[in-house]
């Protein structure tokens, strides 16, 4: 199965399907973003391995160090995403991205591994049921349910900053912060932003530009995350629908 596998370098980048969005022969401008900021991130160490097919079935992780993440810990490894969707779920894919990220942890000396969990699934996170099975165990959590899952190596444990535990900021309007990570965001970003115009709602739009802006966020974050009067609202990306429930709870 391994043969099936390829992962992302500098010199296939270019040419490679990013797994995420099943695109024609059009140019996303998400999917170009992120492989802008993927290009970036792959000399830190990132590593994204998919299937060698136009499928959603890839790995996405990084050294903690160097994840765009409010996470600290040391020689960890940080999962952004692990998916498998469609008609290629139950063929053991799943399971053979995550053994290649334990073996490869293992092979270089990391501590452990962790993600974003949360008590209840969340729809833009990984499946926790599936990486429980491995192991993988609540570690921190914040007062609204979201979850540090890890697997430790060496007992040593992964922690959320105390920033990103606090999940209030001071700006009452809806606040959306976003990073290129994840290439469905650009429209996300700009559907929202249309409906807020259209419909007088003031919101500030924060990108999310670097690994020090990253670490310093006021609430768990894989890529994005929204607050409303100032109360961390979810890392969930949202459609319109979405939007206006937490227009009409605030």
């Amino acid at each position: 199965m391994t043969d099936e596998f390829i992962n992302l370098t500098l010199e296939n980048i270019a040419d490679e399907h990013l797994c995420c969005i099943i695109r024609s022969k059009m140019l996303h401008p998400g999917v170009e973003l992120k492989r802008e900021w993927l290009s970036a991130r792959l000399k830190e160490g990132h590593v994204f391995r998919k299937l060698n097919a136009k499928a959603t079935v890839f790995i996405e992780y990084a050294p903690l160090e160097n994840a765009w993440v409010p996470v600290t810990g040391e020689n960890y490894y940080y999962i952004y995403c692990l998916w498998v969707l469609g008609e290629h779920k139950g063929k053991g894919y799943g399971k053979a991205l995550m053994d290649y990220c334990i073996a490869d942890a293992k092979e270089k000396g990391k501590s452990g591994i962790c993600m974003l969990g949360a008590k209840k699934q969340k729809n833009w996170l990984s499946n926790q049921a599936f990486a429980k099975k491995y192991g993988f165990e609540a570690v921190d959590s914040t007062e609204d349910g979201y979850e540090l899952l890890a697997l430790s190596f060496d007992g040593t444990k992964p922690r959320f900053t105390d920033m990103a535990k606090r999940q209030q900021i001071d700006n009452l309007n809806l606040t959306i912060y976003y990073s290129a990570q994840c290439p469905f965001i650009p429209k996300k970003v700009e559907k929202i932003k249309k409906y807020c115009e259209s419909n007088h709602v003031i919101a500030s739009f924060i990108q999310v530009n670097s690994l020090k802006e990253s670490k310093e966020l006021p609430c768990v974050f894989n890529n994005w995350g929204v607050f409303y009067r100032g109360k961390f609202e979810t890392v969930n990306l949202l459609d319109i629908g979405s939007v206006e429930k937490i227009l009409k709870r605030g």
